[in-house]
């Protein structure tokens, strides 16, 4: 029952903090550094089970623009076979979807970073710095005037940039989302696609980590059991429910521009972080 109770408690750690911009990966850092909890924070399979979790709520809050987008990506094939592929001529799905492979190419590179930035992890002292600057990023992105570009008017360059804050955020105690919607409105996105574009642009950064984490699994020596089955499914359920509610929640403070809050929350957590390091 207590592994049950810690896979949940790991599971809303991950959910709440994968969306609204506080870094999960500096969250589950600073516990594992701090307080100790390992039993399954270094577990590769709970590990991607509690990143399915928020990759389906992600889904399921967007489950029609992902539909038009899954349709966009083969009507982008079609194109090609035409040869009829010119950016302007395009349909505003199938922007979308050049959108998101171009914000998601940066990640490429930040892959054959993956071993020394887990290293980063270990430090809680840095893990505390970055999340005061997270906060000082927050504090700037209720500073931004309100932009209009949607899928139907950014540009590749605006997608490239949002991608490379994307792949500043792997960083533990950089927020992924604050990151990606700040950059977005840098770039003159309207907020609430700002908030949408970073929601559906982790969709490949998710599959893409998960899918070196179940190479590493495969490879390993790792049994699988019962009880990490279950404790897999109650991070599983927890992680999905705590992210719906958090980007459910993020939608809304987006709009009304109170990142502030998430700014003054860092600030105090990075503080402890430095302390008690």
């Amino acid at each position: 029952m207590e592994n049950i109770l810690i896979s949940i408690f790991y599971g809303i750690v991950q959910g709440l903090t994968e969306f609204i911009p506080v870094s999960s990966s500096g969250h589950l850092s600073i516990l594992q550094n701090i307080i100790g909890l390992e039993d399954f924070g270094d577990k590769i399979l709970f590990n991607v089970l509690l990143h399915l979790g928020t990759l389906t709520a992600i889904v399921v809050l967007y489950r029609k623009e992902i539909v038009g987008l899954i349709f966009g990506f083969f009507s982008l094939i079609g194109r090609l076979f035409s040869r009829n592929i010119k950016y302007k001529t395009l349909s505003s799905n199938e922007k979308f979807v050049v959108l998101i492979m171009i914000a998601t190419c940066p990640l490429i590179v930040a892959a054959f970073l993956d071993k020394r930035i887990e290293a980063l992890a270990a430090s809680t002292k840095l893990i505390g710095f970055l999340l005061i600057v997270n906060a000082l990023i927050l504090f700037l992105s209720d500073k931004i005037i309100n932009g209009r570009k949607t899928e139907k008017n950014a540009s590749p360059k605006n997608a490239l940039l949002v991608g490379l804050a994307q792949m500043i955020a792997i960083l533990p105690g950089i927020s992924r989302s604050g990151s990606t919607i700040t950059s977005g409105l840098l770039n003159g996105f309207s907020r609430s696609f700002a908030v949408k574009f970073s929601f559906i642009m982790a969709i490949p950064a998710i599959l893409g980590a998960n899918i070196f984490k179940v190479a590493d699994f495969i490879k390993g020596e790792e049994q699988i059991t019962s009880a990490m089955i279950a404790s897999g499914i109650a991070g599983f359920v927890a992680a999905f429910i705590s992210g719906l509610f958090a980007m459910l929640l993020l939608v809304v403070i987006a709009r009304k521009r109170n990142f502030y809050i998430f700014s003054i929350y860092c600030v105090v957590i990075g503080t402890v972080a430095l302390i008690w390091g």
